[in-house]
């Protein structure tokens, strides 16, 4: 028999465990595109200065129809996807070195303090004279763009592992690349995932402004032809494209992150 006196104490410990609602972000995006369509009609904003959505669409539907739209897409994925593999792999192996050893932090820190900030597309002129104004001049304009962020997140990471973790595993005589492996890269890992969602952004605005600049062939020659050309609902249809790129990418590595960091 429970004691009279005894009460349930609510559970407290569920705080910062922030929970997916996939319904506010439908609803909101629907409200948006609402809005924005209501005000189209009814003559608040002219169409040949923000096309409504309806128009958009049409002409997104125009785009996939005539075959144009793929080729485009193809051209841009092909050069994100070599550059942001290039510039993440890259990233990783300098900042893991940075974080692990004297000698590479001496050098690599101050050297990346000064690199980093300098815009890489202005660079982008300077790869095509070295390079030819082919594809692999844009490719190591977007690795170059992608390797600071993934660089500086690795060694940050690695700095932020817990050093009583690592005072652990040499207590217990663990050698050295064992403690580098079972603590410092699962310690590393969020840190590492998300300089890569960061650097995917940049990676995509490095695409498009080299597209613009020296292309045949991309969504950057697609956005530069439409805006030339004033065809605002097919440079709207080119923006929404890039858009849907990227929460493509977004999501793909919000199922890598679950599927690495089951541990937290």
């Amino acid at each position: 028999m429970s004691d009279p006196t005894t009460r349930s104490i609510a559970f407290r410990g569920g705080g910062f465990n922030p929970a997916s609602r996939n319904w506010i972000s439908v609803l909101a995006f629907a409200l948006l595109i609402g809005f924005w369509q209501l005000s189209s009609s009814l003559g608040w904003v002219s169409n040949l200065f923000l096309p409504s959505p309806v128009r958009i669409t049409a002409s997104l539907k125009e785009l996939i129809v005539s075959g144009e739209l793929w080729g485009h897409v193809v051209a841009s994925v092909g050069r994100i996807g070599g550059g942001w593999l290039i510039g993440s792999v890259a990233g990783i192996l300098v900042g893991g070195m940075i974080g692990l050893f004297t000698s590479w932090r001496s050098f690599g820190v101050p050297l990346i303090a000064a690199l980093f900030p300098i815009p890489k597309i202005a660079l982008l002129p300077l790869f095509i004279l070295w390079l030819g104004i082919g594809e692999l001049s844009k490719v190591v304009t977007i690795a170059l763009g992608v390797f600071y962020p993934v660089a500086i997140g690795t060694y940050a990471g690695v700095d932020n592992v817990a050093r009583n973790l690592i005072r652990m595993g040499q207590s217990f005589n663990m050698p050295y690349h064992a403690i580098v492996w079972k603590i410092v890269v699962p310690g590393t890992l969020p840190s590492i995932l998300a300089s890569l969602r960061i650097s995917t952004s940049i990676a995509m605005i490095l695409m498009v402004s080299a597209e613009m600049i020296g292309a045949e062939q991309g969504l950057g020659t697609l956005l530069l032809q439409a805006g030339n050309l004033m065809q605002t609902d097919k440079l709207m249809a080119a923006i929404v494209v890039v858009a849907i790129l990227g929460l493509t990418v977004s999501a793909i590595l919000t199922a890598i992150e679950k599927a690495l960091l089951t541990w937290r």
